[in-house]
């Protein structure tokens, strides 16, 4: 056989538009945009950010597939908008997805950024509170225990970028002033870092910055790096799992003083929920109850969520014998708390709370690709976590319809129905290779009878 050789090709002048590839779309992303256009997302999103846009010039991208890009952002795990459009370039499904003609081009990153810019952080509130609507309308929203729980998001800035507050020096430079001053004439790498070394609250948030994201704090990350971050805390409906709050914060800001602001949000939407909520799902009372871990846990958090009328379910440290000196109301918080923990309810209430508060995080911020950050400052992360969120509590809907939140789950779903139809094939093809009644009986040696040899069907992922 001659070896063949590649060639150049001419591309033809005119193609025919039947001729175009063509997708029928992916079947979760086709459910995506049922719940979306029975609800009338387009028109409401095109309402809220008209002002955001000219009334003449080249039509840019609309408000309902700037969305659903960002939709995509957590159904795909893409962290970055980048990323997000060369999905959507890349993928028939997707721009089904989006609504993209065949012969349409993809929307740019930088198309996504600049519309990003445009449309203020209360919009993307807007259209988390629609989504949560959406989620209220179909029974999954109680709103009565509500979980709290943060996690810190590495910043898009380097360590070795921060620079004084006060003089504006860098690292490099406030270290070689320091060597300068100790008597050291040329100070070498290092000595240096033996000077660095030597000193102590080296981090510190009130003497260092990063010029790149003034919102970036030092902190100490879950895996024990110190990396510049971000602070993200949610509020979770406890009985149904839909994420109800979002707030971003500094990352040096202790839970003791976080939870204010994110039950303050988780308040405002359950509020603008009730208002549109025909079905009455919403709990009466709702929120009545607040469930956290024991990094909540504070004689001023206590009294503050007493003042508010909710009862707490705060997991408590061991910090010993305490001394009241005279105070009565703080025991009597801190009891009753201890109280409550003890009780069944408690305890179901704090086993349920790594399924239902930590699984939302591991979702949005790992699967979903936003445990590092790609924006910079406080109002564009923001904007992109109500948009994620959303998206997470949009697949609380599909869940329920259809047994999967996610494309990937939903794939998964379709490989175990297939798995279970070949196994009950296989299971019937031996029965009817077994021997009928009319002929002798083949049996082993225990006395049982004997099947037909077939090897058993043990999956896709085997085969």
């Amino acid at each position: 056989m001659a070896m063949g050789k590649r060639k150049t090709r001419q591309e033809s002048m005119w193609l025919a538009a039947a001729e175009l590839p063509k997708s029928p779309g992916h079947p979760f992303y086709s459910a995506v945009n049922s719940v979306l256009d029975s609800s009338g997302f387009d028109r409401f999103v095109e309402v809220i950010c008209a002002s955001f846009y000219a009334s003449s010039g080249r039509p840019s991208l609309t408000p309902g597939r700037y969305f659903r890009c960002l939709l995509v952002g957590y159904f795909e795990g893409i962290d970055s908008e980048r990323g997000i459009a060369w999905r959507a370039a890349d993928s028939l499904a997707i721009r089904s997805f989006l609504g993209l003609a065949p012969s349409d081009p993809g929307p740019d990153h930088s198309t996504i950024s600049r519309t990003r810019r445009r449309i203020d952080v209360e919009t993307h509130r807007a259209v988390f509170t629609w989504v949560l609507e959406a989620v209220a309308a179909k029974g999954l929203l109680r709103g009565k225990t509500l979980g709290v729980d943060a996690t810190t998001l590495e910043a898009n800035a380097a360590m070795r970028s921060i620079v004084r507050r006060d003089t504006g020096e860098s690292y490099q430079e406030f270290l070689t002033r320091l060597a300068k001053e100790s008597g050291i004439k040329t100070p070498t790498r290092e000595a240096l870092g033996r000077l660095d070394r030597r000193r102590k609250k080296k981090g510190s948030n009130k003497e260092w910055s990063s010029p790149s994201d003034p919102d970036a704090r030092i902190t100490r990350m879950k895996d024990g790096r110190t990396h510049l971050a971000h602070k993200a805390e949610h509020a979770v409906d406890m009985e149904t799992g839909a994420v109800v709050a979002v707030t971003l914060q500094g990352a040096d800001q202790g839970d003791t003083t976080s939870i204010f602001n994110t039950l303050d949000e988780a308040s405002e939407q359950i509020a603008a929920v009730r208002e549109n909520d025909t079905n009455e799902q919403l709990h009466p009372d709702a929120p009545a109850e607040v469930v956290a871990d024991k990094g909540y846990h504070s004689d001023a958090v206590l009294a503050e969520l007493a003042e508010r009328d909710l009862r707490t379910y705060i997991s408590e440290p061991a910090r010993g014998k305490r001394r009241w000196n005279g105070d009565v109301e703080a025991p009597r918080l801190l009891y009753g708390n201890r109280r409550r923990i003890r009780g069944s309810r408690g305890l179901q209430l704090l086993r349920s709370r790594s399924e239902l508060l930590e699984r939302p995080a591991a979702h949005a911020y790992e699967t979903g690709g936003m445990r590092r950050t790609h924006l910079r400052g406080h109002t564009n992360i923001l904007k992109r976590l109500l948009v994620h969120f959303s998206a997470l509590n949009l697949g609380l809907i599909l869940r329920t319809a259809l047994g999967a939140g996610t494309p990937r789950s939903f794939q998964g779903r379709m490989r175990d129905l297939f798995d279970a139809i070949c196994g009950a094939l296989s299971t019937l093809w031996a029965d009817s290779d077994r021997p009928n009644h009319h002929d002798e009986p083949q049996t082993t040696q225990a006395g049982r009878p004997a099947l037909a040899a077939l090897p058993p069907y043990t999956g896709l992922v085997s085969a």
